[in-house]
């Protein structure tokens, strides 16, 4: 796909979802830069904040909808191993689970920083979840992560001292109907706020991130000999900040293939549990193998297992090769550092789950940058009722 013409991938109707895919590394790096050069303005505002509440923990809310959720979900679980959690506690909420139940997830008295992730930034759960955590939480901080400068999020954050605005690269703005460098480039961002663990070594993690996403866009026709199997069931696994990243993956697939194909996700030690009877003979499995030693003993033994009860089509570990590596079939980047964290191996690793999804679009006879012929399902979600909250 990479390699096509424009002109090839317009017939195909995909030309715009192929490039948004491919362009991605390049963000990364523009990403980075967005974020050095606003450090200090960052750190001014995270240091304002706990320096006003030197006994309390802040509760810091990643939140979104769909993808943007997703952005959260990968980043909370490393976050709160290696974040600053002498002054923070790491959620993940949705937009949608706090605009339809405010009171179950946002507590008046509890300092709090609401991380808003959104592409455009008009969702109307996007904008209805912030208008609920102003009028509920009485000490309210916000940082909006968001692509478009014009957006409802972006417009309003520029107006208000108490709102750190970040906006990401421009090209991140997918134009396409899947969330694919937004998704990246807001999660590399937060990371890099929120990463306490080693600032010095950043700028090597990113360079080592770059060189990953480029390899794996290089190796598609990698990617496209899995795409050609015979299946109709994807299951993707993880542990971790890579289980939150499973939610992406499969939603990648879903999206593109118009569910065409059917998907599940799950943490590596929790697919025994049940959903593991999902797995039959038409089922391609893959794992995001961890980077960390303990962790990935799990990841390699769910797929151990599912190798040897021989009754899928195949089974894949993703990642970057340890010292404890599956015996099967393994799509390792060989540019990858095995001392890489989770929460950046996962971008070169969503690269590899696009490029799949994008892949069984067409292998469905669907156009990606257009999947949902119906109409049924946006770019921008429609159809939504805000009720009032009194």
């Amino acid at each position: 796909m990479f390699t096509k013409t424009d002109q090839e991938l317009e017939k195909m109707g995909a030309k715009i979802t192929t490039r948004e895919i491919q362009q991605q590394p390049d963000l990364w790096k523009e990403a980075f830069q967005n974020y050095t050069a606003k450090k200090s303005e960052i750190d001014s505002f995270l240091d304002k904040i706990t320096s006003t509440y030197p006994n309390q923990k802040i509760r810091v809310i990643f939140t979104g909808a769909g993808t943007s959720a997703y952005v959260g979900d990968t980043l909370r679980p490393y976050l709160n191993r290696v974040g600053d959690t002498s002054h923070f506690v790491f959620e993940s909420i949705p937009t949608t689970d706090i605009v339809s139940a405010p009171l179950d997830n946002l507590r008046s008295d509890d300092p709090t920083i609401l991380v808003s992730f959104a592409r455009s930034g008009n969702s109307p759960e996007s904008v209805a979840t912030v208008e609920l955590a102003e009028k509920l939480i009485k000490n309210l901080y916000q940082i909006t992560i968001t692509c478009a400068p014009e957006g409802h999020l972006a417009t309003k954050a520029e107006n208000e001292d108490g709102n750190l605005l970040l906006l990401q690269p421009a090209l991140s703005n997918d134009k396409g109907f899947a969330m694919t460098g937004s998704f990246s480039c807001m999660t590399l961002t937060a990371a890099l706020i929120f990463d306490t663990s080693a600032e010095d070594k950043k700028t090597a993690w990113v360079d080592t991130m770059i060189k990953m996403g480029q390899e794996v866009i290089s190796r598609e026709d990698e990617i496209q000999a899995y795409a050609d199997l015979d299946y109709d069931r994807i299951t993707y696994l993880g542990s971790g900040s890579l289980s939150g990243l499973t939610r992406e993956a499969q939603l990648k697939v879903l999206e593109l293939t118009a569910g065409a194909l059917t998907t599940i996700f799950d943490s590596s030690m929790g697919f025994r549990h049940g959903p593991k009877s999902y797995v039959n003979s038409k089922t391609v499995v893959f794992d995001f193998m961890s980077n960390d030693k303990y962790t990935r003993q799990y990841d390699v033994d769910i797929l151990e297992e599912i190798k040897g009860d021989e009754i899928c089509e195949k089974v894949v570990g993703v990642g970057t090769s340890d010292d404890n590596d599956f015996s099967g079939d393994n799509f390792f980047i060989k540019s990858g550092d095995k001392d890489l964290p989770e929460l950046y191996q996962a971008l070169p690793d969503v690269v590899f789950a696009q490029t799949f999804a994008l892949m069984n679009s067409i292998k469905v006879n669907n156009t990606p940058d257009t999947p949902s012929a119906s109409g049924t399902v946006n770019r921008v979600v429609k159809g939504v009722t805000i009720h009032d909250y009194e």
